[in-house]
């Protein structure tokens, strides 16, 4: 077996490993963010009390309840050219030729993010809608005789109570982002040619269609040196300030 001096080397000197932590980045960086800032805004949405409002949250929970499999493989065929839902809806509603998604890589990463976020918002939607519905009324009673509304009620009131806890939930979604492998292993598949492949499935690649395990797991524990800080921040935050409201 290589020394992990070798190895290492040997991963760094693969043209498709750089490409593929930028991905993985990609992934993490504009996945984990546009998902978490949208969950906290819906879930203001979903505080109001309509009885259509409710009816809509349970339409909206169910991508989070698909299994992952078939979330992802869903998604790939709506983005499968002409005959994929996303095209056909671009030329019906606007004539316009949709692009043959999975031959570009920014294409099929964007559809990877897509995918991603789709998948979990409505999982951290509830977590921010149950931080929600924890901030005591008189709070919010007292803000609204004070004049804060709208968004100022969001700005000075809401946001600031839900932040501790909106910064551990990123710092939780970073960890398991980092790990997915289902995402982009179903929706792009890698395409084309490896391009939009994350460190978890290069990982895999390595070990099953080169036979070589080592590297493969070589290229999956790569990604640690980014998780740590993360890890470290999040282990003090929970230390320090417990997720409280």
């Amino acid at each position: 077996m290589a020394s992990k001096p070798s190895l290492y080397t040997e991963l760094m000197a693969d043209p498709f490993y750089r490409p593929t932590v930028v991905n993985t980045l990609l992934l993490v960086g504009l996945g984990v963010n546009v998902k978490m800032f949208l969950a906290l805004l819906l879930s203001g949405f979903f505080m109001r009390r309509r009885w259509w409002i409710k009816a809509l949250l349970v339409i909206y929970l169910l991508p989070w309840t698909l299994p992952a499999v078939q979330a992802g493989i869903s998604f790939r065929w709506m983005f499968s050219g002409e005959y994929g839902l996303v095209d056909g809806l671009l030329s019906a509603l606007f004539g316009i030729a949709g692009p043959n998604w999975f031959n570009h890589r920014w294409l099929a990463l964007g559809a990877n993010i897509v995918a991603y976020v789709w998948k979990w918002m409505p999982f951290w939607t509830v977590i921010f809608l149950a931080g929600r519905m924890a901030i005591p009324r008189d709070v919010s009673d007292a803000a609204a005789v004070d004049g804060a509304t709208g968004w100022r009620h969001f700005v000075h009131v809401t946001f600031p109570l839900l932040a501790n806890l909106y910064l551990v939930c990123t710092l939780l979604s970073t960890v398991w982002t980092a790990g997915d492998f289902n995402t982009v292993y179903f929706v792009s598949g890698g395409a084309p040619v490896w391009s939009t492949d994350v460190l978890t499935t290069l990982g895999f690649r390595y070990a099953f269609d080169f036979a070589n395990p080592s590297l493969g797991v070589a290229a999956v524990i790569s990604i640690l040196p980014l998780l740590i800080p993360p890890v470290v921040v999040l282990i003090r935050e929970l230390e320090t300030s417990p997720v409280q409201l």
